[in-house]
């Protein structure tokens, strides 16, 4: 055998490691709540779907862009959707937040209006995605999931995970209030430190 093809015959596995430990290495020091989107920048998706509470109600892409919002992604079957749920009531009642959700995938329309029933109703306007389409269309790969949305429609942020009062502050929070300052809108007092 050639020595050079042996030498390459004998590297080949070593190189192979190399490149693996890399991108496993890399891995490691990575956030797993960062995903990037490909629709940050942006205008939300075209999509036609119906009201959670009147099925006969149909919502499109005219909800979106008048004013500054968050698209929130939630599903009765996600506990994680459950324990931020508290964390939204709070953000509409004393802060006015304007949030549409978006039920993905849900069991049933039915449990889905009987859970917002039963811990509140933070949401303006409430789609009904049974099939996941705008979720996909979205890049969603689970539920819960949040997009700051500004006036013009075009999305600035892509949150995974929960939303509590840390990431609130550090990361959605000031996103939220520039989109909103932008669009001329007024800000809560104490949160106007998130936009400086």
């Amino acid at each position: 055998m050639n020595p050079k093809l042996k030498l390459a015959f004998f590297l080949m596995p070593l190189i192979l490691f190399l490149l693996v430990a890399v991108f496993l290495f890399k891995g490691l020091f990575s956030d797993p709540t960062r995903l990037d989107s490909a629709l940050v920048g942006r205008e939300v998706p075209q999509f036609e779907l119906p009201d959670l509470y009147q099925p006969d109600v149909i919502h499109d892409n005219r909800i979106i862009g008048q004013r500054p919002l968050l698209i929130n992604v939630w599903a009765t079957w996600c506990p994680t959707c459950y324990a931020e749920h508290t964390f939204l009531n709070q953000l509409l009642a004393e802060e006015q937040v304007y949030i549409i959700g978006l039920n993905y995938k849900d069991d049933s329309r039915g449990a889905a209006v009987r859970w917002l029933q039963n811990l509140g109703d933070p949401y303006a306007i409430n789609l009904f995605d049974a099939t996941g389409l705008l979720a996909l269309d979205l890049g969603v790969y689970g539920a819960p999931e949040t997009y700051v949305v500004d006036q013009h429609g075009v999305i600035l942020y892509r949150h995974v995970g929960d939303l509590n009062e840390r990431v609130w502050r550090r990361e959605v929070g000031p996103i939220y209030y520039r989109a909103m300052r932008d669009a001329g809108l007024p800000i809560p007092e104490h949160r106007q430190e998130l936009v400086l």
